[in-house]
């Protein structure tokens, strides 16, 4: 295995992702028309920003690692959505998925327009993961994982404003991850029909870094003693 670490973000059409080594500023950005090029790499640890391990019924105010993950963001909370139950996975539409997730919910209740724009994502990662796959593959969350970098401390800027890059969140980012000891790569060139922006790239920075503190020993897990979903999968985010 190599010393390589990679952090993935999905975005528009496939995926981002940040390779870097595990000690060193120097990284480079890759696209990825889906998650399956990543493993089959020789990357040592991957942090990827997408839930792992799903209930079988939804409740109210979601996972443990969701909650423990608010708790810490203050004015970034709303950053983590709420997780679906696994049979929305299976939605083609948004109506659909709504359906899905009132019958497999308590209370009953529909999902999110943000996270019905990330189930595809969510079922390509699930339809591959496995309890053997968990030593390498780690759900990570960016504004989680730039919270360790700001010394545990909630950011005082959002990345985007009315969805609109927001100059001085973008610029805060880059210096904790310049602090960090990681260095921003180029964007990589527009191919394979894959759309990103700078927010998708500073994330998939931030989990690269998450990436690397796994790599040393050093990341943090929420919760700290993670439950298992029906499949046996881990229920945390790592940062």
């Amino acid at each position: 295995m190599s010393d390589l670490v990679a952090g993935v973000d999905g975005c528009r059409g496939g995926w981002l992702a940040v390779l870097a080594p595990i000690s060193g500023t120097a990284c480079k950005a890759k696209l990825l028309r889906n998650f399956g090029e990543i493993l089959s790499s020789e990357v040592r640890i991957i942090a990827i920003d997408v839930p792992i391990g799903l209930p079988q019924i939804a409740v109210r105010g979601g996972r443990a690692a969701c909650n423990e993950a608010r708790s810490r963001l203050g004015g970034r909370q709303s950053s983590v959505f709420s997780v679906p139950a696994r049979a929305a996975l299976a939605a083609t539409t948004y109506a659909q998925a709504c359906a899905l997730n009132l019958e497999n919910s308590d209370p009953p209740r529909k999902i999110a327009k943000q996270t019905y724009n990330i189930l595809a994502r969510i079922a390509e990662v699930d339809a591959l993961m496995t309890r053997d796959l968990e030593m390498r593959v780690f759900e990570c969350h960016p504004e989680l994982a730039f919270w360790v970098m700001n010394g545990e401390r909630p950011l005082a800027l959002p990345k985007k404003v009315k969805s609109r890059p927001y100059a001085e969140g973008m610029a805060l980012r880059r210096r904790l991850l310049a602090k960090a000891g990681l260095g921003v790569p180029p964007p990589p060139e527009r191919t394979l029909g894959i759309s990103f922006g700078e927010d998708d790239l500073l994330d998939a920075c931030a989990c690269a870094v998450a990436a690397r503190r796994i790599a040393l020993g050093q990341a943090i897990t929420l919760p700290a003693d993670p439950p298992r979903d029906a499949r046996g999968l881990r229920m945390a985010i790592t940062a």
